[in-house]
């Protein structure tokens, strides 16, 4: 098969990296791809917002399936476009992809198929958004109901942060995302990533993990994209991820279906273990990024078949096996990331990094340049690693980390610490 994966993140070398081990593969492009990308498959310049330049590219090169990394171009209605071209794609259509693209939209589903998610408000200007939250009190979450790149959540633990993070989006923080804004209840708990991949009518559960969203150690400083990952996680234990199924991801399809817009493609769930159980506080409409990477490492089926069963409606005959080793991964990134931070800086030592056991590298802001790597983004590397435990995991991956020679990147320490933790008490 002819394959064009969409995108230039860790995610999609994770995503590259398993696709090319499929026996399936005759041939595998990457649109517009990165540094490390291009070991796996042909790196191609094209825009993927341009989608009349993809079609074009497919008919071209008779590619057989797309398989779109990054959330943008699902909104952008992709899949749909692709589809109408007679072109097969792997994700959601633009108004399935409204679960991420509109955090109103998924509430407003959770509260008319019962999904259990916090009270919540939805709001088009900052007084009324005000009023309700001075009503409501701290903590409390503010959201920009559109894409804003992971970083629209504000988790206000004061009022006084709660108004400064309504005042900032309906200033056009995040451009037209938050034109409005959800203003929901703080929910107390542990959060985890649940991912299932789901063809309209069924849904098939993938492994669970945890990511770190804070910038530093002891989950200190603003959100990002994430910071590391590890899968699976502890915490989902064999209730608990049951009663996600149950509760959260098979009502999710059976309602989108009702709608007239069924999901295909993964659903990704930010879920809270709360006291009274899982709940939803977000959807994600594909591979979390890093958790992508650490899922991709673990899993032990072909995943092109996984992909062509979910775009043909065939995954209820469909079983994934996964190696029950632990992965974990760590996300290098250039300094002063979330924030500004300096492009094109040498990094060395990859070659070394990786000749440790059980230890692989995607990459995610690189560039080839004079016959080596230098950084092009915030979130440059993915350093991941498998082990017989959480600790054997960890200890390769930082190992590996402190073979990597690059000044101007940074790192959290603590990657997994509430996975070691919980190891430490069963031993």
């Amino acid at each position: 098969m002819n394959i064009l994966l969409l995108g230039s993140g860790g995610r999609e070398h994770a995503l590259a990296w398993k696709i090319a081990a499929s026996p399936l593969l005759t041939k595998l492009w990457c649109a517009p791809g990165n540094a490390g990308i291009a070991r796996e498959a042909e790196c191609v310049a094209l825009d993927v917002a341009n989608h009349g330049s993809v079609i074009e590219f497919c008919k071209s090169n008779a590619v057989d399936l797309v398989v779109v990394g990054p959330e943008t171009p699902l909104a952008a209605g992709i899949v749909d476009d692709l589809a109408k071209a007679g072109i097969k794609a792997f994700g959601p259509s633009k108004q399935a992809a409204q679960l991420e693209g509109s955090k109103g939209f998924t509430k407003d589903l959770c509260n008319e198929f019962n999904i259990p998610t916090g009270a919540y408000r939805r709001f088009d200007n900052a007084d009324a958004a005000l009023a309700y939250v001075l009503q409501q009190g701290a903590p409390i979450v503010v959201k920009a109901d559109g894409l804003a790149a992971g970083k629209g959540v504000v988790v206000a633990k004061t009022l006084a942060e709660a108004e400064a993070a309504i005042a900032m989006m309906f200033e056009g923080a995040f451009g037209a995302a938050g034109t409005e804004v959800v203003i929901e209840e703080f929910l107390a708990g542990r959060e985890i990533s649940f991912f299932a991949l789901c063809d309209g009518d069924t849904a098939i559960p993938l492994a669970s993990a945890q990511d770190h969203k804070r910038v530093f150690d002891h989950d200190e400083g603003p959100n990002t994209g994430g910071m590391g990952a590890y899968s699976p996680t502890p915490f989902v234990t064999a209730e608990i991820h049951d009663q996600i199924m149950a509760r959260i991801i098979l009502p999710t399809v059976a309602g989108m279906r009702k709608r007239g817009t069924p999901f295909r493609g993964v659903l990704y769930a930010g879920v809270m273990l709360t006291e009274q159980g899982p709940k939803l506080f977000e959807y994600n409409v594909r591979f979390g990024d890093p958790e992508c990477q650490v899922l991709m490492l673990r899993m032990m089926s072909d995943i092109v078949p996984a992909f062509l069963a979910s775009c043909d409606g065939q995954l209820k005959n469909f079983d994934l096996r996964w190696f029950p080793d632990p992965a974990l991964t760590v996300v290098m990134a250039a300094k002063g990331y979330p924030g500004d931070y300096k492009k094109g800086t040498r990094i060395d030592g990859l070659d070394d990094a990786v000749k440790i056991d059980g230890v692989e590298i995607f990459h995610a802001g690189t560039l080839a340049k004079d016959g080596g790597i230098v950084a092009n983004g915030g979130r440059v590397l993915n350093v991941c690693a498998m082990g017989k435990t959480v600790t054997e995991a960890r200890e390769r991956a930082y190992q590996a980390v402190d073979r990597i020679k690059w000044p101007d990147g940074f790192f959290r320490r603590d990657i997994a610490w509430q996975a070691l933790e919980a190891e430490r008490a069963r031993h």
